[in-house]
């Protein structure tokens, strides 16, 4: 429905916020190809380790290292250095699949487009709501916003200042109130408002796992009624320094709620950027956006090219 149009110095920072990855994979990795003189299973083995310290995950370095093996068996290969365009062209072939900056879904002749994002605190969600606000605002598209993350009050202050410096509505109600009645009234008072698109923002922690999803999913079901087809989308908002905890995250959402999408955020300063391969693997939810960095033009639509480029330049 909404197109992506984003360009500027952005590779330089994603170039920047991959720093630490690459270092962790590439300075290890050339370290071993380099200092080979023959392919054997010596070096699988300390390649094997390498990519999971990379946070590659255990199902694609097995896939990976079969396919080298096999090249070598096939007389494809005859100096190590080679390896590494292998590995390249895997990493592309796996983030192919996840590379996916189009909506989910189309909303047809609906008047809103709705988006819910979900995650657990900390993840860095109501900061990608803003930007992800600003993205929309900044294509001409008007938008607004929802706390429906009434369980924490500055959730609802953080939106609040998202709103005011983006120049977009917020629906909010005071700090306790029932997450699907703000749900309720910003899918009924949102296009009256002029918004072509509406981002709910909620909660990331309840008393138990339980009681958090059933509260998603009852907002879910709200949004659905009220407006056949929503939402949209659902994206799931990952702290990329977290690197495994984030794909057990992502598992529990897809398996509770169901996922369009995910954004992984702070991918500056950490050193599990593979932990977006390790996703695109083992759930094939599809990558919609990273944020590297603090500004508010640092969320943008993954692009799985740049994202390589990125990792080995």
């Amino acid at each position: 429905m909404f197109g992506n149009k984003e360009g500027g110095g952005f590779f330089d920072r994603l170039k920047k916020g991959l720093s630490k990855t690459r270092e962790s994979l590439t300075r290890n990795f050339d370290q071993i190809i380099f200092g080979e003189k023959k392919i054997d299973q010596n070096l699988f083995d300390e390649l094997e380790e390498t990519f999971i310290s990379a946070d590659f995950g255990p199902a694609f370095t097995y896939d990976l290292i079969e396919e080298m093996k096999k090249r070598v068996k096939r007389d494809q290969l005859d100096k190590p250095e080679v390896l590494k365009g292998i590995l390249k062209e895997n990493i592309k072939d796996i983030l192919a699949s996840a590379e996916n900056n189009t909506p989910a879904k189309d909303s047809g002749d609906r008047k809103l487009y709705t988006i819910m994002v979900v995650g657990v605190n900390g993840t860095g969600k109501t900061t990608t709501i803003g930007k992800l606000a600003n993205n929309f605002k900044a294509r001409g598209i008007p938008v607004a916003m929802a706390a429906a993350d009434t369980f924490r009050a500055a959730a609802i202050e953080q939106l609040e200042v998202w709103s005011k410096r983006v120049g977009s509505p917020l629906f909010k109600q005071q700090m306790g109130s029932d997450p699907s009645a703000v749900v309720f009234d910003a899918v009924k008072a949102a296009p009256a408002q002029g918004a072509k698109v509406l981002i709910i923002d909620t909660a990331g922690r309840l008393h138990t796992k339980v009681n958090l999803m059933e509260e998603l999913k009852k907002m879910k079901r709200i949004m659905g009624r009220e407006l056949p087809g929503a939402p949209d989308e659902i994206l799931l908002v990952l702290d990329a320094t977290t690197g495994q905890n984030a794909l057990s995250q992502a598992k529990m959402f897809k398996d509770e709620i169901g996922v369009t999408g995910i954004v992984l955020t702070k991918l500056d300063g950490t050193a599990k950027g593979g932990i977006l391969i390790r996703i695109a693997k083992e759930l094939q939810i599809p990558i919609q956006y990273i944020g590297i960095g603090e500004k508010i033009d640092d969320l943008r639509s993954f692009n799985r090219e740049e994202f390589v480029n990125a990792l080995f330049e």
